[in-house]
């Protein structure tokens, strides 16, 4: 199977791959920085080193869990209109538009962490899936609005 919505979630899944990375490549210097033994620490979680480390570091950690969290449902959302066979044109531009916001959100917060910017990005994503999420209800339910 074939649909235009699988693009979106490749390239948000690549996206949090890239995330990963900027994460450890910010988080295990800043590690060592304080004094944390990397190659023989046993235990602990990531919460542990927000007491040791400084938050500026610690923010692609925060944005990786970020994007572990709601694009879940944007994934889910996405196969579903794929299967249902609504994941092409204005689906997948809707889809486009979700990762677009969830990129520019992603450079916030491992930038300059602005909430109410964070915070706007967020919403406008969330309308986004929302709306993505009414469009396979409305296919799944046999509504038009034609």
């Amino acid at each position: 199977m074939h649909s235009a919505i699988f693009g979106p979630v490749i390239a948000l899944i690549g996206w949090t791959l890239i995330i990963w990375l900027w994460m450890y490549f910010t988080r295990i210097p800043a590690m060592k920085a304080a004094g944390i033994d990397v190659a023989n620490l046993t235990g602990g979680t990531g919460s542990d080193l927000k007491k040791v480390i400084p938050a500026k570091q610690q923010w692609p950690a925060d944005n990786y869990n970020h994007l572990l969290e709601q694009p879940v449902l944007f994934y889910a959302i996405c196969i579903v209109l794929a299967l249902m066979d609504q994941g092409d044109n204005l689906n997948a531009q809707i889809a486009w538009a979700y990762v677009a916001l969830r990129i520019a959100h992603s450079l916030i917060q491992v930038t300059t962490n602005r909430v109410i910017i964070r915070f706007s990005l967020f919403s406008l994503a969330t309308i986004v899936l929302i709306m993505l999420t009414v469009h396979a209800a409305m296919a799944y339910w046999g509504v038009s609005l034609h």
